[in-house]
Parts: structure tokens; C-alpha cells; sequence
């Protein structure tokens, strides 16, 4: 894939990657590392990232050096990361964020390529921190997009790899003992998320649960971060469903384990619905008001996805317009159907991995 200006001879000794906030973009990342170490494997890999996402892959084999860039702390957040990086010498940097707070950072690492999107993407000026840009390209899934700086890099990549659950035998026995605590196979649903449009109702949430207690012998599990939507949420699906059991704020690590032990997972678009694909935790995926095609669930439990984003029998464009309102469209019945698919596609095989696994009985 050419690039403008085009890319001098490069060396991959020490590659800068700019993503800095949202969980799901970290998880849409980590097949870019594995491909860049496969590719080539003294690679040294700095990634500038959110406290946040930090937290899921922060100790990855993969991941050799963290960046921290608190937004929260306003311009004193930037100046820090300026100083952080003014240590660091790369032999590129890829700017996978568009937005003008992912400009500035790159502009601060030191290298000669800064490899970003071309200008009709790069949102917020964002190509001006950029020395280099990929071609201009048709909408893609956000996954493929990071793909395309890897063909521009010609680096090969297959099928993606993500590498996400527990990774030592302190999380394996966090997640032994947390299981351990249900008799039946747990099936986590993610309450809310960063946006109340994206958000499905949790009196709806409350009537699965008994289906899902009822009908399929499954253990809900709520999971998510202790927000005001969701403290909200948890009590309302706690008051209507009381067999469910709250693990709210569990953090993303443990979270990562939770979904790595489920039979099925629950979630509208968040973070942890694209974190259940990367673990290949069979998904009810219930999307509306972003884009299925750009954010859905990726190469993973397609069908297990309920799309309230289009019209009946609509061939939407792939496109970043949100669409308001369409989460309510979504019924219980929808997500009933869906456990059935999953009983039937996925359940046997699941819950016979799980079990040899010892994570359920």
C-alpha cells in the first residue's frame, strides 16, 4: 500500500503507537502488535495509553513500554507525556487516533516517519502532526483500518491475535476462585456504557436474567465499571432479577477473566463486547446507535448480533453517523432468539471447553 509522501527504507526496531483511550480501540490494537513482533521480533514496542485501557494490557508479553498520558489532569497531562516521550527515539510511530489530542501527542514522540491516516480521516486536523499517510481507502471495519498500517509498512498479517486472557497464576486463580462461587455457568452482561444512547434499558436486562436463570441454567453476571449509569442500572436489574450477582468495578484485568470464563456474554457496544471477540467468548452483541459494519463484532459470533442500527430490509452505508433512539427497538424477544442461536451454534462446544478447562461443572 503506497503512502503519501512515500515511506523512506525503514527499520522496525522501535516502533511509538498513539491510541490512547477508548477500551475497544486498545483491543482493535493488539493484533497490530502481534503481527509488528512476528514480523519482527526485536521489536520494541511504546504504546501511549489512557490510565484506563493501560490497565488491560499493561504486563502483555507483547507490550514492552507504556506511556501514560492523564487527560484529566488538563494541560499538566501533556506536558508530562511531552517530557516522557522526549526520552524515547523511534524508528516510527503510527497515529491510529484521529482526534486532535492524539495530534499533539504524536507531535511530541521523536521520529523520522509518523505514519497517520490520510486527510479526508484524519478528523481535527489531525494530519498535521503526521509526516506520512496511508491511502485514502473505503470505509472499513475499524480492525481492518489498523490493518492498512501494516500493509503500508508491509508487514504480513493473518488472522488477528489478541492474547487477552488471564496470563499468570495469580489471574488463572483469581478467576478459578470466582467461578467457583457459582453452581452453574456464568453468562456476564455489560450494563451500560460511555454513552446513554448506546445503552439498553435494565428493566429489559432484568426479564433476561430470569431467562437466562431460568431457561438455560445460566448465572448473570453483572459487569462494568461503577459509573452513575451503571450504579443505576445494577439497581434496577438487582431489585427485578436477585438471582443476578453485581461485579461491578471489578477492573478491566478481571473482567478480561470473567468474560474468558463465560459461557455467553451480554453487550451493547463497549469496550467488553469487542474484548468477548477478542477472547472468542461467544457475544449477544446489541448495536443502534453506531455502526454495525465499522464496530461490530469482528471475525466472531455474527450471528449472535442484533442490528436496531438499520431499517427493516436497509443496505446502510459503512459510515460514522450515529443513529439516536434505535436501542429501544430492541426487545426481549430479540435477545431470547439470539440464546437460542447461541444454544444451538455455540453452547456444546463452549461449555465442553469450559469444563475441560475446570472453570464450570
Amino acid at each position: 500500500m503506497t503512502t503519501s509522501p512515500p515511506l523512506p527504507p525503514l527499520r522496525l526496531e522501535r516502533v511509538g503507537l498513539v491510541m490512547m483511550s477508548a477500551v475497544g480501540d486498545a483491543v482493535h490494537v493488539m493484533p497490530i502488535i502481534h503481527a509488528l513482533k512476528a514480523h519482527a521480533p526485536r521489536c520494541h514496542v511504546s504504546w501511549v495509553l489512557q490510565p484506563g485501557p493501560a490497565t488491560l494490557v499493561r504486563g502483555h508479553p507483547l507490550v514492552d513500554d507504556i506511556v501514560l498520558f492523564d487527560r484529566s489532569k488538563g494541560w499538566r497531562g501533556f506536558l508530562e507525556t511531552r517530557a516522557e516521550l522526549a526520552t524515547r527515539q523511534f524508528d516510527v510511530v503510527l497515529g491510529l487516533q484521529v482526534y486532535f489530542k492524539a495530534g499533539l501527542i504524536t507531535g511530541f514522540t521523536q521520529a523520522p516517519v509518523k505514519l497517520g491516516f490520510d486527510t479526508a480521516r484524519a478528523r481535527d486536523a489531525n494530519w498535521l502532526f503526521t509526516t506520512h499517510r496511508i491511502a485514502p481507502h473505503v470505509g472499513q471495519h475499524v480492525q481492518d483500518q489498523y490493518f492498512e498500517f501494516l500493509d503500508a509498512l508491509s508487514v504480513p498479517h493473518d488472522a488477528p491475535q489478541w492474547t487477552l486472557g488471564p496470563w499468570n497464576a495469580e489471574e488463572r486463580e483469581w478467576q478459578r476462585s470466582f467461578l467457583a462461587q457459582f453452581d452453574r455457568p456464568i453468562a456476564p452482561i455489560v450494563v451500560a456504557t460511555s454513552k446513554a444512547a448506546k445503552d439498553w434499558m435494565p428493566e429489559r436486562w432484568a426479564q433476561v436474567c430470569h431467562i437466562l436463570w431460568n431457561d438455560y441454567g445460566l448465572q448473570p453476571v453483572l459487569v462494568g465499571g461503577r459509573s452513575e449509569r451503571e450504579l443505576a442500572a445494577e439497581a434496577v436489574i438487582m431489585r427485578d432479577a436477585p438471582m443476578a450477582h453485581s461485579a461491578l468495578g471489578s477492573g478491566l484485568r478481571k473482567l478480561s477473566a470473567i468474560l474468558d470464563g463465560a459461557a455467553v456474554a451480554l453487550s451493547p457496544d463497549t469496550g467488553p463486547l469487542h474484548l468477548a471477540i477478542a477472547l472468542r467468548t461467544p457475544v449477544i452483541s446489541l448495536l443502534g446507535y453506531t455502526n454495525p459494519k465499522r464496530v461490530g463484532p469482528y471475525d466472531f459470533a455474527h450471528d449472535l448480533m442484533i442490528d436496531a442500527y438499520g431499517d427493516p430490509g436497509e443496505d446502510y452505508p459503512l459510515d460514522m453517523v450515529y443513529r439516536e433512539g434505535r436501542l429501544p427497538r430492541i426487545t426481549v424477544q430479540h435477545v431470547a432468539e439470539k440464546l437460542v442461536q447461541w444454544q444451538r451454534a455455540y453452547a456444546p462446544a463452549r461449555l465442553q471447553a469450559l469444563r475441560d478447562r475446570g472453570l464450570t461443572r
